[in-house]
């Protein structure tokens, strides 16, 4: 659900019809932050653009690592499940739980001090000072590599904004996830009880 009213996919028209399927496509279903862009389609597809250019020079890993800390911290359940998930496929779903649950095994230092990093940056990034990017230094980042962290900061900090704003609801298909990742990741709104909305 939401707090504004959306189109039906039935009722869709021109680029709203196309968004709705090309996210159809690409999920098996619609998901729910979708139907919060259909009064303007051009909103997602530019941020659709920026995001994939944001990441393009990142590995994987680190990409999902940083969006799920900045998600987890600027409390959006919906992108912190979205992105475990996807974490969980990268580097297995009991290694996943256990870095959820706190264990140091699954991350490397350098992952710890980046993601506590992405974490600050998406709540406090007035607070941020040289220390914290000395620190990112020592653990072998180097400059463009620092500006892509906080750039996908930035970038989620966006996303989650429009979401949390509108009251989009994370899609119902996260409660099929081991609630090894649903309990931590339940940082916000809670799983939406039904996908459809009005």
């Amino acid at each position: 659900m939401s707090y504004i009213d959306t189109i039906a996919p039935e009722l869709a028209e021109g680029e709203v019809r196309e968004m709705y399927r090309r996210q159809e496509a690409h999920f098996g279903f619609l998901p729910n932050y979708a139907r919060v862009f259909c009064h303007r389609p051009e909103v997602m597809k530019c941020w659709a653009a920026l995001i994939a250019t944001i990441r393009r020079p990142m590995e994987s890993r680190r990409y999902e690592l940083v969006t799920l800390a900045a998600a987890r911290a600027l409390g959006n359940t919906y992108c912190s499940l979205a992105h475990a998930k996807a974490l969980s496929q990268l580097m297995g779903m009991e290694a996943a739980q256990a870095m959820l649950a706190g264990e140091a095994g699954p991350l490397s230092e350098a992952e710890r001090i980046m993601m506590e990093f992405a974490a600050k940056v998406a709540c406090r990034a007035q607070e941020v000072g040289a220390e914290d990017i000395e620190a990112l230094r020592a653990h072998g980042f180097a400059d463009d590599e620092i500006f892509d962290i906080v750039a996908v900061v930035a970038g989620r900090a966006f996303f989650t904004r429009i979401l949390d704003g509108l009251g989009a609801e994370a899609d119902t298909v996260f409660r099929q996830l081991p609630p090894g990742l649903v309990e931590p990741l339940s940082v916000g709104r809670p799983i939406a009880r039904d996908t459809a909305q009005a």
